[in-house]
């Protein structure tokens, strides 16, 4: 496979409804757990679905803070000769924040406060990593019976002359 077919194969795509179920799990997990907001990041440090009040702070900046900080924390886990670590928490004196691994390329964020017990976030995140990956387990099987196109060798040269030309290279 070809880096170009590589890319193509690791992006990250949804449709409509994969984000309708993410919302949904979303929704429940605040509803029974009492955080304030949840947020589905994907590694690269893009939102992929969030719900819940999430005040005044730049959710796409917080993104890309959690993709970075899972990155550091993947290399601290290899340093200890572990894969990666799944789970992270980081307490402050109002607000909390958990990270959890759902799959092998996106991150639940759960921020809650003082209030609520870290001991039911956690057995709430539990149960909504459960269902998300269910999310994705129907995605990559509708993925597998959807047909692909394959671009052949001439339509990609004759595509990037088009580019050239466009953009005078």
């Amino acid at each position: 496979m070809n880096d170009s077919q590589k890319l193509r194969e690791d992006r990250l795509v949804f449709y409509e409804q994969d984000i309708e179920e993410f919302v949904k799990v979303l929704a429940e997990l605040i509803s029974m757990s009492n955080a304030k907001a949840a947020l589905l990041i994907d590694k690269e440090g893009h939102m992929v679905a969030r719900e819940g009040t999430v005040r005044s702070f730049d959710t796409d900046s917080l993104s890309a803070l959690v993709a970075g900080s899972f990155a550091a924390t993947r290399e601290m886990a290899h340093m200890l000769g572990e894969d990666e670590f799944s789970v992270m928490f980081h307490q402050g004196q109002k607000d909390n924040i958990q990270l959890t691994l759902v799959d092998d390329r996106t991150i639940l964020t759960i921020i809650f406060d003082d209030q609520t017990q870290l001991g039911m976030i956690r057995l709430y995140t539990q149960e909504a990593v459960k269902q998300l990956q269910s999310v994705f387990e129907q995605k990559a099987a509708r993925k597998d019976s959807e047909p692909g196109v394959d671009l052949d060798h001439d339509f990609t040269t004759a595509g990037k002359a088009q580019l050239d030309d466009v953009f005078g290279s």
